[in-house]
């Protein structure tokens, strides 16, 4: 299984956007690259289904356009006119050559979902590993309208509850990968979360 960022070349603000390759070839959010159907066609010829953490523009502003290259599958948590499946909470998918846990982690969004199988977690933007906030454990902003820090405080406990300790790689919305200790760096960001001190310095 190979995990490619083909969003890594933009240069306008988008989600992370992962390209899975293996048994079942799979894209993890479709971000809001223009080049990300190029990109992918860098590495494959064809996409199975594309998994949606939540539904942000950054993260499905291409959706139309990989839906209208490649004709995939769709699942996602909430309704969208692209979704083929519904994703709740429990549910297994199959991404590359791993089956995953969906995890549902609202808080950010009320629709986020998380991928944890025993080897590797696509957090979405619940939990990054790093960002303009800070490093080593982040967690997604929750001061916007219909967002909730204590939700998110809430799904973050949850996502570690159903998480194998063999977890050792991470790929987040935002930010950088991180391959080790990739509990550590969610409890890390638990514990940012728990004190409940704004993320920026400009929120209210």
């Amino acid at each position: 299984m190979t995990v490619h960022t083909v969003t890594a070349d933009a240069e306008t603000f988008t989600c992370n956007a992962y390209l899975v390759t293996g048994d079942v070839t799979a894209l993890v959010d479709a971000g809001a690259y223009d080049g990300v159907v190029d990109a992918v066609r860098e590495h494959v010829d064809d996409v199975d289904v594309v998994y949606l953490t939540h539904q942000h523009g950054d993260h499905v502003a291409q959706l139309d356009a990989v839906v209208d290259a490649f004709d995939p599958d769709v699942y996602a948590y909430a309704e969208h006119e692209h979704r083929t499946h519904a994703l709740e909470d429990g549910d297994t998918v199959a991404i590359g050559d791993e089956d995953f846990d969906v995890v549902y982690t609202p808080g950010h969004a009320s629709d986020h979902v998380s991928f944890v199988s025993e080897t590797t977690l696509y957090s979405g933007d619940v939990v990054v590993h790093d960002d303009g906030a800070f490093d080593y454990g982040s967690f997604g902003r929750t001061d916007y309208a219909g967002q909730s820090r204590e939700r998110l405080i809430e799904s973050i406990r949850h996502l570690l509850d159903r998480f194998p300790e063999t977890v050792e790689h991470m790929y987040a919305g935002h930010g950088s990968e991180f391959h080790g200790d990739v509990r550590d760096v969610v409890e890390t960001a638990l514990a940012r979360a728990e004190k409940r001190e704004p993320k920026y310095p400009d929120e209210a």
